[in-house]
């Protein structure tokens, strides 16, 4: 009867996972004065989590070009940060999220990362940190409603989210009608 007991606990643990909500989605960050100073994304790839700029809000004296991470070091040198991944190799454990990295395109300086899901999913608080988690700082960011995917860059949609890109292509237009006297 113990046996049984425990193989019944252990099956309905995954299912209890599973209810558990996921970081995966929008996301949104704001400033102190409760501008909105960014929206990321988070996907699962292969059971790894991964951030990337989802949409930018220029602040006064912002440059009017696209900003790139021009003082990142690794594949990211150079690179629009509109679609770019700079939250890397997150891997979960329920609500927590650990051994990753973050980039800050300001300097380039890649920073190791932990995250913490609030249980209703709604609230994030990402931590970018040298060496331990107690020399960091927290950054809290709030979900989005799935309805502001509409808003995003279609790159972005398509590198992130080709099943919902796919799913959102314009059908292909039809043949215009004949309006000449022959075709009556």
């Amino acid at each position: 009867m113990l046996v049984a007991g425990l193989v019944a606990f252990a099956s309905a643990a995954p299912a209890v996972r599973a209810a558990e909500p996921t970081v995966a989605g929008l996301w949104e960050k704001k400033d102190e004065a409760g501008k909105s100073v960014g929206w990321f994304v988070f996907v699962e790839r292969n059971g790894v989590f991964e951030g990337a700029f989802a949409k930018l809000f220029a602040r006064p004296g912002d440059p009017p070009q696209p900003p790139t991470c021009s003082r990142c070091t690794d594949d990211r040198r150079n690179a629009p940060l509109l679609g770019m991944s700079f939250i890397r190799n997150m891997q979960r454990s329920g609500l927590r999220y650990d051994n990753g990295n973050i980039v800050d395109p300001r300097d380039g300086t890649v920073y190791r990362a932990m995250m913490t899901l609030s249980p209703d999913g709604q609230v994030l608080t990402v931590r970018g940190y040298l060496g331990i988690p107690m020399l960091g700082k927290d950054e809290v960011w709030r979900r989005l409603p799935d309805s502001a995917m509409a808003q995003l860059d279609r790159s972005v949609i398509v590198k992130y989210l080709p099943a919902r890109a796919a799913a959102a292509k314009p059908a292909p237009a039809a043949a215009p009608k004949s309006t000449s006297a022959a075709a009556q």
